[in-house]
């Protein structure tokens, strides 16, 4: 993802003074260096940078430490609190009027993928059970409509829209006021492209605001576009009310400290997330648990949230099993497969605060082979399936030959397991023996 590398300089830093033996005056420096390096070379705005390390430095040596708590354990608290500040405390939902339509316009400049955004907005409120329409007024785009049109009808929303028509205004008014008399609750507004140099197209941005008085309005910012967010996003709260934010393309390969950037700027929340290309990859935004996420140090709670929205969930006894490296074949393959609805193999073990610990290549191969893996475990008794360690030679060759595949294969589906296990009772150590059960929330046991 985005902040990948980001997370990965965080969380090694971190390590670095949970390791430390003492954490002095010095510590706290050559901490504060670290976060600095990470942040910048994630193209986070430089004075943003600044003013972040000098509060940082300020209170980890001046504050008086509250009782029982070591200068480590605060100073890693403050960092939280620190970026928490910056990214907002709590997550905050789009709120929508009960009993009438609410009006949402999306706004940002060209290629931040708002098109694709609105559509996965609708999906995602029509998930949860509210009436959404889409609105296409882009008369700017060659081919806006069509795909909005089309992203509409993927997702089963009404969609609105006149092609032969170039006034965005009028457009959007009677998309609203005919989604009213459907009864629809939320209308999302798809706009132009914009960019802070295009004045015309600005002033249409603006002028459609005032007219059609949106709920909220929207900024959709590329999380890879550095230190330009910043600017992009100064330049969009200047113009017009911007309520919330939704950072796209977190799955690539840019940059991702302009989003802090961005928030810094408007002062408007981000409240969704755009994770992956696929309609449903729009994460509503909680920054504590992105913020854990992201310096190492794990959130069980959004993997059992997303877990269950994918109705993946393991039981109660077979989580536990699971984090103690205590499952069989046929027990990885099922929880893989269940993973698999959740997202990426990576994704779900930065959860448990693994992310970037992966060996290169294991996710792809992995995600390549589940089919072929199946197949040779088809081949397998019960009781190679339950304990794999009697796999012996003959029984592998005579495992590859039943499944047409070959001795190679069935090895590293072996050595796959065996990393498998390895992990999982990392995950086990990390919290400290006898603490497994307290990873998982009580009342974790979807069928279970």
């Amino acid at each position: 993802m985005v902040l990948e590398s980001l997370g990965k300089k965080l969380s090694e830093a971190v390590r670095k003074l949970v390791r430390a033996p003492l954490v002095d005056e010095k510590a706290v420096k050559e901490f504060i260096i670290e976060l600095q390096r990470a942040l910048l070379e994630a193209d986070t705005n430089v004075e943003l940078v600044l003013e972040l390390s000098k509060r940082i430095e300020k209170r980890a040596m001046e504050v008086e430490l509250p009782p029982g708590i070591t200068r480590r354990e605060y100073v890693l608290k403050m960092v939280y609190e620190e970026l928490t500040s910056i990214l907002g405390k709590r997550s905050e939902p789009i709120r929508l009027k009960p009993g009438q339509s609410n009006v949402i316009m999306l706004v940002g400049i060209q290629g931040s993928g708002k098109t694709t955004t609105a559509g996965k907005l609708a999906k995602y409120f029509k998930k949860r059970g509210v009436k959404t329409a889409l609105v296409c007024t882009d008369t700017f785009r060659l081919g806006a409509y069509e795909q909005l049109k089309q992203l509409a009808q993927q997702i089963e929303v009404p969609f609105y829209g006149e092609p032969a028509t170039k006034d965005a205004v009028k457009i959007a008014k009677n998309g609203i006021n005919f989604f009213k008399e459907e009864k629809i609750e939320a209308i999302i507004i798809d706009t132009a492209g914009r960019h802070k140099e295009e004045k015309s197209l600005f002033e249409e941005m603006i002028s459609l605001s005032k007219e059609i008085k949106p709920q909220e309005i929207i900024l959709v910012i590329d999380g890879s576009l550095g230190q330009q967010a910043y600017i992009q996003a100064k330049a969009f709260a200047e113009a017009t009310n911007i309520g919330s934010i939704i950072v796209t393309k977190l799955d690539g390969s840019g940059r991702g400290g302009g989003a802090l950037s961005a928030v810094a700027a408007t002062g408007a929340p981000i409240k969704f997330i755009g994770m992956g290309e696929k309609i449903d990859d729009l994460e509503s935004f909680d920054p504590p648990s992105f913020l854990s996420r992201l310096l190492g140090m794990g959130d069980l709670k959004t993997l059992v949230e997303k877990i269950k929205e994918a109705e993946a969930a393991p039981g109660r006894e077979e989580a536990k099993a699971f984090l103690k490296g205590q499952f069989t074949l046929k027990d990885m393959m099922e929880q893989m497969e269940k993973f698999k609805k959740v997202g990426t193999f990576s994704k779900i073990l930065s959860y448990f605060g693994l992310g970037g610990k992966l060996p290169e290549g294991w996710e792809s191969e992995a995600s390549e082979k589940l089919d072929k893996w199946r197949i040779i475990m088809q081949s397998m008794n019960k009781k190679e399936l339950e304990d794999p360690k009697i796999i012996n030679r003959s029984r592998i060759n005579r495992i590859a030959r039943g499944s047409g595949t070959s001795t190679k294969d069935v090895r590293e589906l072996l050595d796959q397991y065996n990393l498998m296990k390895k992990f999982a009772k990392s995950v086990g150590k990390t919290r400290g023996r006898g603490k497994i059960g307290k990873m998982i929330p009580k009342g974790f046991n979807y069928g279970g």
